[in-house]
């Protein structure tokens, strides 16, 4: 798999076509001032070494030297080499809710996509601990199983979204328990379930799920998304979600039943805002759980190409200035 570390360098690479437009300006320019000194065919005549092609040549071998050397600054690798990783830490289960109601735009710019980038940071924020990724709506599913690869971890968090679970509702029970069959050890006080969801409408006996899981060991944290006023919830082709009567739907964040569920699991429960998500705080007491040992194989080690890019980048232009502006002179040698 190749990836790029510095991809934003590749915006470099518009200056590619610019080189060709400037010199076909300069040219036109140069034909100008030569017509203006006298006939150009003369003029040419009187300039027998200069050469059109080989100005052109020129200018193509830099721009393929400063492709090359921009491809080197977007820093490509190659992850084909699996490592095996020791570390210590904890397992974090995430469950992120996908239903239609975590398209509200309480936040910016909507309650699913805003929950996606505070789990992006906090995957950065990871060193040693375990992540895994549980959707839910009207069903849960496991999305991502619990792992120390951090680079899968986030390229599977990007591609979730509302379809990623067909079936809507807002199954917080089921989610729960997907989340605590997922950990990898049985260790207590070395798990934890952070719940991302707006809380309304749930499904079946979440207290009794959050009691059930708390008697393992594991703890529950519960992120409330949205706000208590509610908001109305977009459609993908325009408009507003109506009600049967024609009506529009308004979410709103039920923070009742995510406070009992923290209570019951032995966690916390915080309401998301829009410049602290929540995740610091309790990722902040989740540090305080036992270290467990883990070993994994992890595609975490990427080997450097950038280095045979800059190499080939300097070939080409070494070879742009070796290339001689004017025609070679022909001699005939008579003996």
């Amino acid at each position: 798999m190749v990836y790029l570390a510095q991809s934003q360098y590749l915006l470099l690479l518009l200056i590619v076509p610019l080189l060709f437009v400037a010199y076909a300006l300069y040219r036109r320019f140069r034909r100008r001032r030569i017509a203006r000194l006298g006939d150009p065919a003369l003029v040419a005549r009187l300039m027998p070494d200069a050469s059109t092609g080989k100005g052109w040549l020129k200018v193509t071998l830099l721009a393929v030297a400063w492709l090359f050397f921009v491809i080197g600054l977007a820093r490509p690798q190659l992850g084909a080499r699996l490592k095996e990783h020791e570390s210590q830490g904890v397992e974090v289960m995430i469950a992120l809710d996908v239903s239609n109601s975590m398209l509200a735009e309480d936040y910016s710019p909507n309650r699913l996509e805003r929950s996606k980038l505070a789990i992006s940071r906090l995957v950065d924020r990871l060193q040693g601990d375990r992540i895994g990724l549980v959707v839910f709506a009207g069903e849960a599913f496991v999305q991502l199983p619990i792992t120390a690869d951090y680079v899968s971890a986030k390229i599977f968090l990007k591609n979730i979204d509302t379809g990623s679970v067909p079936i809507q509702g807002t199954a917080l029970a089921e989610a729960l328990m997907t989340s605590a069959r997922s950990f990898s050890t049985q260790s207590e006080r070395s798990r934890a379930i952070i719940l991302i969801t707006d809380g309304e409408d749930h499904e079946g006996d979440v207290a009794e799920a959050a009691r059930t899981i708390a008697e393992q060991g594991i703890r529950i944290y519960t992120i409330g998304v949205g706000s208590p006023q509610g908001k109305p919830i977009p459609q993908p082709g325009g408009g507003l979600l109506k009600d049967s009567d024609g009506n529009i739907v308004v979410t709103r964040l039920d923070e009742d039943v995510l406070q009992e569920i923290a209570g019951i699991g032995g966690g916390k429960y915080v309401r998301a805002g829009n410049s602290e998500f929540g995740l610091n705080p309790i990722i902040d007491d989740i540090r305080t759980l036992d270290k467990e040992q883990f070993s994994s194989v992890v595609f975490e080690d990427y080997d450097e190409q950038y280095m045979y890019f800059f190499a080939i980048a300097l070939f080409f232009l070494v070879l742009e200035l070796l290339v001689p502006e004017r025609k070679a002179r022909r001699r005939l040698f008579k003996h």
